[in-house]
């Protein structure tokens, strides 16, 4: 299909429908039960915890939150205090409020506090052992028709859901950080969640004025699947000569706030690292020995002013050349750039749609723009596929296929450019 050129109008317009569409789930009728949801639990009252747990003090729903140590406990409640304190401070609700709606909020180090809740939510590290080991602990605990959800951001919740008796009350509720920010709840169905889990939890999410976005268990879902997509491509880039700063750059062009190297380094080099480790980004590892780990240490990528003001980093550059063996300057153009990391989102959003892992193209839009920082001129990575065209996609996608069979062309992709039609018009399957 070639491309096709749409106004600023069209492209808002397809924004506005994407995000109605997004509430409909087809299979789930309307007049489904609901469970009702007077009290939560969160395990965790780390960052992603604790963001979570405001979403529901600030609508008037009591939350009790778990964790280990009586001082991780004290902290994590302090944050939230600062949190709203500072909300209040800049005039977004009265002062009054920050103390009524710290008082919905309770802390425990027993599980068993979770007795009487209706929807608990694990929000702790990345780890399927001991994610669970938590849910093997809540079947136990919580009361008959209790919602068991984890904020996990990629692992199998299928896996976790067998650690139960229960799997039809197992959900993902994937918040992004900061959680009591963030629009987009990517809400995961599993294989045997009930449309009662499922309908219940998109009411939820709008009750604390979140899009939701159902989708099916993969690796990554929908959102950070289609990342690890560009991710992988950005370090290829890297690996051939490119700067991190050369990648940002042509990504800010782009439209992104943040380029895949800046989100890198406000998010911390060292998550999954431990010190010696050697992972699969060589380059990652050299510059977290140099306790180079993003802007929490000053420097990663980056070197960072006073301002927190990236600055590209000869010590980076070194690593990169040493370890690449490539000599900087071999840099591609801007649009070679975005070709090679924004095409295999699309390619990849195919693919979730192939394995009806969303349901509908729209949705995958709707998750970009709300959960990663997508322009909304370009109208999310589907809609931007018919603004480029299929051919133009699929040229790209042959070239990286040939370099890494993960980034063949999808049978659609390679359908669209043949038969045309638009990518937004994808069914599931």
């Amino acid at each position: 299909m070639p491309a096709i050129s749409m106004s600023p109008n069209e492209v808002s317009d397809y924004i506005a429908q994407a995000g109605r569409d997004a509430w409909i789930v087809p299979d789930v009728p309307a007049g489904t039960p609901r469970r009702t949801i007077r009290k939560v639990g969160v395990i965790g009252a780390g960052t992603m915890g604790g963001g979570i747990s405001m979403n529901f003090a600030s609508v008037g729903i009591p939350v009790v939150i778990l964790e280990q140590k009586q001082e991780a406990l004290d902290r994590g409640l302090g944050v939230v205090r600062a949190n709203y304190q500072r909300s209040a401070d800049n005039g977004r609700f009265p002062q009054e409020e920050v103390g009524e709606r710290m008082a919905r909020l309770t802390g425990t180090l027993d599980m068993s506090a979770f007795a009487d809740c209706d929807l608990i939510i694990e929000a702790v590290f990345e780890d399927m052992d001991l994610k669970k080991r938590i849910f093997a602990d809540l079947d136990r605990i919580a009361k008959p028709g209790a919602i068991l959800a984890t904020n996990t951001s990629a692992l199998n919740i299928d896996e976790i859901a067998a650690a139960t008796k229960r799997p039809e009350d197992v959900i993902g509720l994937h918040f992004f950080s900061p959680a009591n920010v963030m629009k987009l709840l990517e809400i995961v169905r599993a294989d045997h969640t009930s449309k009662e889990v499922v309908a219940t939890s998109m009411d939820l999410a709008r009750t604390i004025n979140k899009v939701a976005v159902l989708v099916g268990v993969c690796p990554g879902f929908v959102g950070n699947r289609i990342l690890f997509a560009r991710q992988a491509q950005a370090q290829r880039l890297v690996n051939k000569g490119a700067m991190p700063w050369d990648v940002d750059a042509a990504l800010n062009a782009f439209g992104f706030r943040m380029g895949p190297y800046q989100m890198s380094d406000l998010a911390g080099l060292d998550i999954g690292w431990k010190k010696g480790a050697k992972t699969a980004n060589p380059i990652r590892d050299a510059l977290c020995e140099l306790d180079r780990r993003g802007q929490k240490t000053g420097a990663g990528y980056y070197d960072y002013d006073e301002n927190r003001r990236p600055i590209p980093s000869p010590v980076a550059a070194k690593i990169i050349a040493e370890i690449t063996g490539v000599a900087a300057g071999a840099a591609p153009s801007a649009d070679e750039i975005i070709a090679d990391c924004i095409h295999p989102m699309i390619n990849e959003g195919l693919k979730i749609l192939e394995e009806k892992k969303a349901l509908r193209a729209s949705d995958i839009d709707v998750v970009w723009l709300n959960g990663y920082g997508w322009p909304a001129d370009k109208g999310g990575p589907m809609l931007y596929g018919d603004m480029v065209g299929a051919e133009a996609v699929l040229a790209t996608m042959d070239r990286l296929g040939k370099e890494d069979a993960r980034f063949a062309p999808s049978a659609t992709l390679r359908r669209l450019a043949k038969d045309g039609g638009r990518f937004t018009e994808v069914q599931p399957g």
